[in-house]
């Protein structure tokens, strides 16, 4: 069971959405609907699954409907037609009550602005969501340490946001959010704000912690790098319609609309690409009537940036091995060079 499904959901925005639905379902396109009804088409039939423990990345550019879609999830938007469902169950029929637990619980958000109280010190934000779940100041003081330290803050616990750097702020946000140890984190937009160095470092943190604590962790994006950094799965929007959904290699290597195609034309292959993305099953390269030989071992899941060198100057060959050292199968350099030129 997927962690988190939207099944054909729409969300157009205006005085009377529901009138306007059946235009957007005919295939009148987000354009038409504004000029013709003034009404603003959010999502047009969205589906998707986001598997349990993944980071799927949603991108695309401004008013594409990527803040729209994240919003759907917690419901901070309800949609105008549509199912929404976490772990199986539809959160639009939940009551308010439901609606406060499943908040409270089960899901954490991080804002691209920090969203955090001036007037709390650092300690007292990332126990803020504790503080609304009950939990006594004893624990509060336990678990918010214990983040603020896996954000790297340690030492900053009595400071106030305003004697914060921007990246240290949001590293406050994540701490708060990670706290109350929600099943699922959605993050929108929120390395976009950072200057380029710090966006760097969190995202690092970022995959450090996720490498940990394996959250669900829906990340929304504008920037196609940081996407393919993060995402298990990409997913990316065009005018409210989800394009193509995909690991990042797949979104890389057969891009399925001319949209994705510009998004991707101009991507270091090398970067995105893995070794076991490329490589040749051994039954595959043995029935070619080589032999391994000498080979360089890499990991499975290295990048192709991590031993192109090692291609080019000094083997034809490359064995990819998995975490137990068992050969998963080989690299040649004729490979290697398809991959790199496709287009």
């Amino acid at each position: 069971m997927p962690k988190i499904e939207l099944k054909n959901v729409y969300k157009i925005f205006g005085e009377d959405p529901n009138s306007v639905l059946p235009l957007v379902q005919k295939g009148a396109t987000k354009e038409e609907i504004l000029e013709d009804t003034y009404h603003t088409v959010g999502l047009d039939n969205v589906s998707l699954s986001i598997e349990e423990g993944e980071t799927f990345v949603c991108m695309g550019l401004s008013g594409s409907g990527k803040s729209t879609l994240i919003r759907h999830i917690n419901r901070l938007i309800d949609p105008t037609e549509g199912e929404v469902l976490v772990d199986g169950v539809n959160v639009l029929e939940f009551n308010e009550k439901e609606l406060l637990e499943l908040r409270r619980h089960e899901m954490s958000m991080v804002f691209q602005r920090f969203g955090l109280f001036p007037h709390k010190t650092v300690m007292e934000n990332v126990a803020y969501g504790l503080e609304v779940q009950g939990k006594p100041m004893e624990d509060r003081s336990h678990i918010a340490g214990e983040q603020i330290k896996a954000v790297g803050l340690n030492g900053f616990e009595h400071q106030y946001p305003s004697q914060l750097s921007g990246g240290m702020q949001q590293r406050v946000g994540l701490a708060r959010a990670l706290a109350t140890n929600p099943g699922i984190l959605l993050m929108d937009e929120a390395f976009s704000a950072l200057d380029p160095l710090i966006r760097n470092d969190m995202q690092d943190q970022l995959l450090e912690l996720q490498s940990k604590l394996h959250k669900t962790i829906v990340f929304i994006t504008h920037d196609l790098d940081e996407s393919l950094k993060l995402g298990d799965h990409i997913g990316i929007l065009n005018g409210g319609k989800l394009v193509q959904v995909g690991k990042p290699e797949e979104i890389i290597m057969n891009p399925a609309h001319d949209y994705v195609a510009a998004f991707v034309k101009d991507v270091n292959r090398a970067k995105v690409l893995r070794a076991k993305t490329i490589m040749l099953s051994p039954e595959k390269y043995t029935s070619n009537g080589k032999g391994s030989g000498e080979t360089h071992k890499v990991l499975e899941n290295s990048f192709i940036e991590e031993f192109l060198p090692l291609v080019l100057e000094k083997r034809s060959v490359v064995e990819v091995i998995d975490k137990d050292g068992n050969t998963m199968g080989f690299i040649t350099e004729k490979e290697l060079a398809q991959s790199l030129s496709k287009t």
